[in-house]
């Protein structure tokens, strides 16, 4: 189990962040139909394996990670612009679920090597 703690406390934390965008996206009474739409958007992203594993995982990295949502967020929260907020929060929603169930951050080595574990 010791071997495991990371991953196991990775996860919890991308559950952690998934429920907690998607509870603040519902209180803020947000679409629900734009989550339906946009929640597997960040997933394009694979279409960079097309040009190869490194390409591939950079694209794929670029798009999983929490950098994006949060300057959304902000962007939105500074002006008190509901769009940018909504779309941060469906990025978060997106990112947390796929750690919470192990897809990780690629490694150049192939699409299945991730940062969690190997799916």
């Amino acid at each position: 189990m010791a071997n495991h703690a990371p991953r196991f406390i990775l996860r919890i934390e991308g559950l952690a962040v998934a429920v907690a965008a998607f509870v603040l996206y519902l209180r803020a009474d947000y679409p629900w139909w734009l989550l339906v739409v946009l929640v597997l958007a960040p997933d394009i992203s694979a279409v960079g394996y097309l040009a190869g594993p490194t390409v591939g995982a950079m694209a794929y990295d670029a798009a999983h990670t929490y950098v994006w949502p949060i300057v959304l967020v902000t962007a939105g929260v500074i002006p008190e612009s509901s769009v940018p907020i909504e779309l941060g929060l469906i990025w978060f929603i997106h990112i947390g679920v796929d750690r919470a169930v192990g897809y990780g951050l690629k490694y150049p080595t192939g699409f299945k090597d991730t940062h969690l574990q190997r799916v």
